[in-house]
């Protein structure tokens, strides 16, 4: 085995790498950019080196710095991990040259899937089952739209090099063709800088499911069973789950057998991923299944798989690269129960996924165990949920990196049972600092259509009303605990002065002291009316009347009683906002100190602040414009997409205070405004 490997990656992917390696005596280097000098990737490895400025390109992809890193340090192998340069095929053959084992295929492998249209002739001749369509070097339009008439409609135009949902285009009719064509082709040539494109049959409610496969340097190749990745948005997953729902034994085979006939057409080597869309069983009989793509790579969703197998694929990786046979053959290996994988992101779901950057001020996980893999003859640990991570609780998401936070993992001996499971851990998983999909993850789990495997690529997109229903307004329960926490901090702040004039418990000799406190939200403000009692408050809202006893208080956790009802939660306050976790919901309230923010409204009124740290890529008005409420003013940019920031109301543009190209920090004033 190898003595030292160099981790040309960062986040979740270079932990899992690491652990795997030190559980093998391998000794780990991690590179990180400027931006990850304080990252969880670089405690957990060896050594380190710092490899360039934040920027990938500038750091992460320069490919000549990691081999020169990886002499420098000793290392014998590197290990791509996943994104960045894990299926770049010149890396791959510089690694050979440096004398450097490269942990994935061979480049020959990498170039033959590189190309859409190119693996497809592949498969075609390696009789893996394709989605009717042309996928030939005639790109003249007339030829496409009478290849496209001929499959029938509706029909899918792809850039024949893109990925990632860009230079994709639905045509249902054959007069939509020609523009569809154009538009898809301009896309195509801007992204990818080739405009060639593949016109395919399209399925309406297409499930994506994956084949893991592996294979060695001594010619063995077997699939490690399914995951069904049909839930997407934008093209990316959201929900992974092994073994694939519904299932049989026939169709596993089948799907199995083709995965390893497409890798052995390529002379595969190592863990790669045939992925495959497939049409629903009808009648009581299994649905077509189509080649789609391979990722020459390891997959973000592999845990699902290592969970229901009991072996660890990164270890696999490693003694393939090391020219050891698989450790396994076809007829050794075994399904335990089932896995789901929910990828927690910084984002808003409720505003179009937008990234959301900032830092964790509070992360609280569910309880997990560390998932002992052992040699698949049985589960090494069926632990309930297991959480890979790449962050800490003060760690930051920044905008040059994709914006995971943990991918949450659970097992149960059938999918009712991991689904439970996910739903609990779902309901533990706490964040502050920055926007999460949590919260949608939880319904998107409890939906009818996923509880009920229901499932196709469009199922976000179908049931869009279920899953971001309007916001319900906080009950009397949930602030109540803010108005707990805020109170018995209070009162310990004054006991702790040992003064009798700052004592805050409400004492009066002949009365009640009654006071205010204003909450509110994106769509509610609430008013409680407090009045201190002996033994707690009273609690005053629309016009109810209710009491409230503190029970205990740890830390950040709370119980409480409202007439005589428990209410557990957790409250963090970060300054005036008051984040409180109960129940499986997170509601997020602005308290209003009079005191604290007497005149600021006044101060704040000309102010039009960035949401998220970023580049400013355009302005779209000039200073001493005058503009009316709603109008675009100018496009930040942030992990590659974009905001825009419109006017709050009709006014004039007083100040531009960024140009286009300068780097904005969250909160910084973009510019000043005068409302009309």
């Amino acid at each position: 085995m190898f003595t030292k490997i160099l981790i040309a990656n960062r986040g979740e992917i270079a932990c899992r790498v690491a652990a795997t390696a030190h559980r093998l005596g391998v000794k780990s280097v991690a590179v990180y950019s400027e931006a990850d000098a304080n990252a969880k990737h670089v405690a957990v490895c060896e050594e380190s080196v710092l490899i360039g400025p934040p920027p990938a390109k500038e750091s992460y992809l320069r490919a000549d710095k990691l081999i020169e890193v990886a002499l420098a340090t000793g290392a014998q192998a590197i290990h791509p991990g996943y994104g960045f340069l894990s299926e770049n095929e010149d890396f791959a053959n510089a690694c050979a040259k440096a004398g450097l084992a490269f942990i994935g295929p061979p480049a020959s492998a990498i170039h033959a899937m590189g190309s859409k249209s190119a693996a497809k002739a592949l498969m075609e001749k390696a009789n893996v089952p394709l989605v009717p369509g042309y996928h030939g070097d005639n790109q003249d339009a007339a030829f496409l739209q009478e290849q496209a008439d001929k499959i029938g409609y509706p029909v899918l135009l792809k850039a024949s090099a893109g990925g990632g949902g860009k230079g994709m285009r639905i045509v249902e009719k054959s007069a939509d063709f020609k523009a569809a064509l154009e538009s898809c082709k301009r896309e195509a040539i801007n992204s990818f800088g080739d405009d060639k494109v593949l016109v395919e049959k399209y399925l309406t409610r297409p499930r994506h499911i994956e084949i893991q496969v592996f294979a060695d340097t001594h010619g063995n190749c077997v699939y490690l069973f399914e995951r069904d990745c049909s839930v997407q948005r934008r093209h990316q997953k959201v929900l992974e789950e092994a073994p694939a729902p519904g299932m049989t034994e026939e169709r596993r085979r089948a799907m199995g057998e083709a995965a390893v006939a497409a890798a052995k057409a390529v002379g595969y080597v190592g863990a790669g991923t045939v992925e495959f869309i497939a049409e629903e069983s009808r009648n009581g009989e299994d649905g077509n299944f189509y080649f789609m793509e391979m990722n020459t790579r390891l997959q973000v969703e592999h845990p699902v798989t290592e969970m229901i197998t009991g072996l660890d694929l990164v270890e696999w990786q490693l003694r393939i690269a090391f020219d050891e046979t698989l450790p396994k053959t076809q007829e050794q290996l075994r399904i335990h129960g089932h896995a789901l994988e929910a990828r927690i992101y910084a984002e808003n779901p409720e505003k179009g996924f937008l990234p959301s950057i900032g830092t964790l001020r509070h992360m609280h996980t569910p309880p997990a165990v560390t998932f002992q893999l052992g040699n698949g003859d049985v589960p090494g640990n069926p632990a309930a949920v297991r959480i890979d991570s790449g962050v800490r609780q003060h760690d930051a998401i920044s905008p040059f990196y994709d914006p995971m936070i943990a991918k949450l993992i659970v097992w149960g001996n059938d999918r009712e049972e991991a689904l439970a499971h996910m739903s609990q851990a779902l309901s533990e998983f706490q964040v502050v600092g920055l926007a999460t999909n949590v919260a949608f993850l939880k319904r998107l789990v409890e939906s009818q259509p996923f509880s009920q495997a229901d499932l196709d690529t469009g199922l976000i997109e179908r049931h869009h009303d279920a899953l971001f229903p309007q916001a319900q307004p906080a009950s009397v329960h949930i602030l109540g605990l803010a108005a707990a926490s805020l109170l018995s901090s209070e009162q310990n702040a004054g006991a702790a002065a040992n003064d009798p004039w700052a004592n805050t418990s409400g004492w009066r000799m002949n009365g009640v002291l009654a006071r205010t406190l204003e909450f509110a939200e994106e769509a509610n403000s609430y008013v409680l009316t407090v009045g201190y009692r002996d033994t707690g408050w009273s609690l005053g809202l629309n016009n109810a009347v209710s009491a409230m006893t503190l029970v205990e208080r740890t830390g950040q956790h709370l119980v409480i009683k409202v007439d005589g009802t428990a209410i557990r939660g957790t409250v963090v306050r970060a300054g005036d906002v008051f984040h409180v976790f109960s129940g499986g919901a997170h509601y997020v309230l602005d308290y209003n100190d009079p005191l604290a923010h007497a005149g600021e409204a006044e101060a704040e009124g000309g102010r039009l602040t960035a949401p998220m740290p970023g580049k400013i890529v355009a302005l779209l008005v000039e200073q001493g414009k005058t503009v009316e409420k709603g109008a675009p003013l100018l496009i930040m940019e942030a992990m590659k997409m974009e905001h825009t920031i419109a006017a709050p109301a009709n006014g004039t543009v007083e100040e531009l205070l960024y140009a286009v190209g300068d780097q904005v920090a969250e909160g910084a004033q973009l510019l000043a405004f005068k409302a009309a």
